[in-house]
Parts: C-alpha cells; structure tokens; sequence
C-alpha cells in the first residue's frame, strides 16, 4: 500500500513538472514574440526618423543652392550693368573728346583767320600811313612832334588858368581858413572827450555774493534781466558782477537795485522784483532832480515839468558817444555866449540850447527826426514860437525864421564837430539795438522786449492771454526773418520768445 502511494507520488510530480515546462515554454514564446514586434516598430520608427532627417537636410541643402544662385544672378545683373555704365561713360568720353577736337580746330582756324585779318589790318595801316605822309609832306614822327608840342602849349594854358582861379579863391577863403585855424584851436582844448560805455562794474565785497545772485539754477539772475532788461555777467573777475546794456538807465536800474539786494540779503525772484520796481521809481526822481539841477544852474526858469523831466533824462543817452546832457549844457552856454555878442537876448538863445536835441529821448520815438519831435514837444508844452523854430531848425528839417536858429545851429556843429566830441560807432551801435526792440514790439502780443548780448541775442516776453505757446514759435521765426530781411548786423541774432503765466492774490 505505502508503495503504491508513493509510486502516485511519484507520478503526480512528474506531471505537475510536465506541465510547468509546457507553461514556461508557452510564455516564452509569447514574450519571444513580443519583443521582434517592439523591435519591429522602434526600428520602422526610426527608419521615419531618418528618413524625416533626411527630407529636411536635402530642403535645406537645395535653399541653400538656390540662395546662392539668385545671389550670382545678382552679381551678374551687377556687373552687367556696371558694364553698360562703363560702356556709355566711355561713350560720353569719346563723344566729348570728338567735340573738342571738333572745337580745337576751329579755334585754330579762327587764330589762322585771326593773325591773316591782322597782317591784312597791318599793311592796310602802313599804306595810309603812306598816304599820309605823301598829301601832308611830313614823317610821322615829325607829326607827332607837332602834336605834342601842341598839346603842351594848351597844356600849360589851362595850368596858369587853373592856378590863378585858385590864387583868387585862396585870397577870398583866407579870413574864412583863419577863422578854421583859431577855431580848431580853441577845440583842442575844449571839454573832455567822450567815451564809449555799454558795460558798469558791480564791485563787491566777497566771492560769495554771486552765489547768491546766481541762485539756485540760476533763477535770481534770470529773474533780475527779466526785469531789468540787462545781461548781468557773473564769471571769474574777482570781487566784481558785470552789468552789459546799451541802456544807461537800465544799467543804473540793475546796479542799484543790485546794490540793495546785496545788502538787504533777501535775494528772491519776488524780492528782486519789489526792489527794481522800488529802483525804477527812485530813478526816475533822480532823472526829475537832474532837469531841475540843470535848469537852476543855466538859469532857465518857466520850463514844464515834462521838459524838466525830459531835460533830466539826458543825463543817461548818449549822441555818436557824446553825452546828450554835457553836450545840451555847452551848446546852451555857447548859444548865450554868440548872442551877447550879436547884440541878441542870451536868455533865449541858452534855452534854445538846451532844448534843441529834446527830441533825442521823447517817450515814443516815431519816425519823425529828432529835430522836427523837439519842435513838436516845445510846442506842445508851452514853447514860444522862436524857441520851437530854433528847435525845429537846427539840422535844416524846417525854414529859420529867427536870428536864434541859426546861432543854435552853429553851436550845436561847435560842440559836435570839436576833435575827440563824437564817434559814430556806438550812435550807429545804439541806434540798431533800438531798432530791433521796436520792431520786435511791433509784432501782436508783445509786451516788453530787451536787446542783450550787445545785439546778439533779443529776447521778447509775450503775453500769456494774447498768444499761445504755439504761436510763440511762429513769432520767434517771424521775427527772425524780419531781422535777416531788414536789418545789417555782424554775426546772428539769437531770437528768445518768453511766455509765463502768473496769478496774484492778496491774504488778508
């Protein structure tokens, strides 16, 4: 029994093996299987793979070839046409070769004709020269002796005629030179002379002071030529601030109100404000006081105020470098002095004097001459009729109608006319600045302008309610095209168009 058991044991086991072995040799074929079909797909993958590659760098490569042969097409075009410019540049060359060969022969045709017309003219001469000599019976330089010998007869006719003409003038114009003589004379030794003067120096105390009027971002400084209508120069000139202006009184303006700035210490744009405002009236009493002073000393009595004050302001202009007042003054005494010895009233020849270049700084200087303005003013304020016509007379703009017109005039030339009296350079200088502040005011909208820079620069202030920001590019280059079309100057003229806006109220 126990061998029978284990012989089905036995038997047992041998088929449980049996059968493990078909199973594993089952599953090893099927996993046999499945790895040719994996390793049949990652192949035909990357066969797509390489084959994709493929396609792309053969696009790439026929591109590339067909970049390259439109870029030799292009240099082929290139080169054809540079060839075909060359190919006509030559033509041209040839051709204007051809046309001066063409003109060169001609010239020497011309030069050939040229030099057979002059041996023609030649032997044409000398066959007249021939004749000449044959129907006169003389050479031709026995002619010419004759001519000249005559001419120098005639010659010295007209020399002695000439020199008794001005012997006879010399005899008449001697007392006339004489009087020139002693007259020059008395010039040489006459008042000072003049001096041109655009620029005063503001001396201070320390370095530190310009800072101050500098500003921060120079604020200050600007705020002071707004106001003052001067360049203030603030450079490395120890202990002094340069005030440039063809102005004298606005000089005088910025100096001052400088000068109390400094020592009030407050220095401000407000503040500079206040104080030229507070100057400007301090200057025009102190223009007031001048008229009267003047007045009092040449013993002028009766005047109107405006003319005291007119009087007054001569003190700050000057006429071709001279002082207007200075030369008003000496014109005034010379006028009193001619006519005490003419037997006239030197009282009113001393009043015609001084009045006579009233006209050079009336209020609004208009296209009339000062002389004529001067006339105008007298009349205006209460003048005789004799002082207006000496006035109005004395550079010939008017008929003279007294015996005091012609004597101003004539001291009016001595005070002008004496060495070292006038130049002409800072009249002509002053007059163009002039013009150009009143033509800048002439355009709409203007309400102040200030020559700078000695005519360089013109700097205009606009109205913030009249014109917009826009328009002040327009004006800016309106106006300098009205400068370069109108006006002569050295160098440019740098046009500034300022445009601020300010509100004011009052705390209470």
């Amino acid at each position: 029994m126990l061998m029978t058991n284990l012989w089905i044991a036995i038997g047992a086991l041998i088929v449980g093996a049996g059968l493990c072995y078909v199973y594993f040799r089952m599953n090893s074929r099927s996993l046999l299987k499945k790895a040719k079909e994996e390793a049949e797909l990652l192949k035909r993958d990357k066969m797509i793979e390489a084959k994709e590659k493929f396609i792309a760098l053969k696009a790439e490569h026929d591109n590339q070839m067909r970049a390259d042969e439109q870029r030799k097409q292009q240099r082929e075009q290139q080169l054809q046409q540079r060839e075909q410019q060359l190919n006509a540049r030559q033509g041209d060359l040839q051709r204007q070769l051809n046309e001066l060969q063409q003109k060169t022969q001609q010239i020497e045709q011309q030069q050939k004709a040229m030099e057979y017309r002059e041996q023609e003219i030649e032997k044409m001469h000398k066959q007249a020269e021939h004749q000449l000599e044959t129907l006169s019976g003389m050479s031709a330089e026995e002619a010419k002796k004759q001519l000249v010998e005559a001419l120098k007869d005639e010659a010295k006719t007209d020399a002695m005629a000439y020199i008794n003409e001005t012997m006879d003038e010399a005899r008449l114009n001697a007392n006339k030179e004489a009087k020139k003589i002693v007259i020059q004379t008395i010039q040489r030794v006459a008042s000072e002379t003049t001096a041109e003067n655009t620029v005063s120096v503001f001396h201070i105390d320390n370095e530190e002071v310009k800072g101050r009027v500098i500003g921060r971002e120079g604020r200050n400084i600007r705020a002071l030529e707004a106001a003052t209508g001067v360049e203030i120069v603030v450079d490395d000139t120890p202990e002094a601030i340069t005030v440039s202006g063809y102005d004298p009184i606005r000089r005088e303006i910025a100096c001052l109100a400088l000068h109390q700035l400094i020592q009030d210490g407050r220095i401000h744009p407000a503040r500079i404000e206040e104080i030229v405002d507070k100057v400007t009236k301090q200057v025009e009493d102190e223009i007031i006081e001048t008229g009267k002073r003047t007045t009092i000393d040449l013993g002028v009595h009766g005047l109107h105020p405006e003319l005291i004050r007119l009087v007054g302001k001569m003190k700050y202009r000057s006429s071709y470098g001279q002082n207007l007042l200075q030369h008003s003054r000496e014109t005034a005494n010379l006028c009193a002095v001619m006519a005490a010895e003419l037997g006239l009233n030197p009282k009113k020849a001393r009043r015609a004097g001084l009045l006579h270049d009233i006209g050079k700084v009336a209020e609004n200087e208009d296209e009339l001459p000062h002389a004529e303005l001067g006339m105008k003013l007298c009349e205006k304020y209460g003048e005789k009729p004799d002082i207006c016509n000496a006035v109005g007379a004395h550079h010939d703009e008017c008929e003279m109608e007294t015996l005091i017109a012609p004597i101003v005039q004539a001291c009016d030339a001595i005070s002008g006319a004496r060495p070292g009296a006038r130049r002409e350079i800072v009249e002509t200088y002053v007059k163009r600045l002039n013009d150009l502040e009143n033509m800048a005011m002439s355009f709409p909208g203007v309400v102040k302008t200030y020559a700078l820079q000695a005519g360089r620069e013109l700097r205009v202030i606009v109205g913030a309610d009249k014109i917009s920001d826009k328009d002040t590019e327009l004006l800016s280059f309106d106006l300098a095209k009205r400068i370069q079309d109108e006006m002569t100057y050295p160098g440019q003229v740098k046009v500034t168009v300022i445009r601020e806006t300010r509100a004011i109220n009052y705390a209470k």
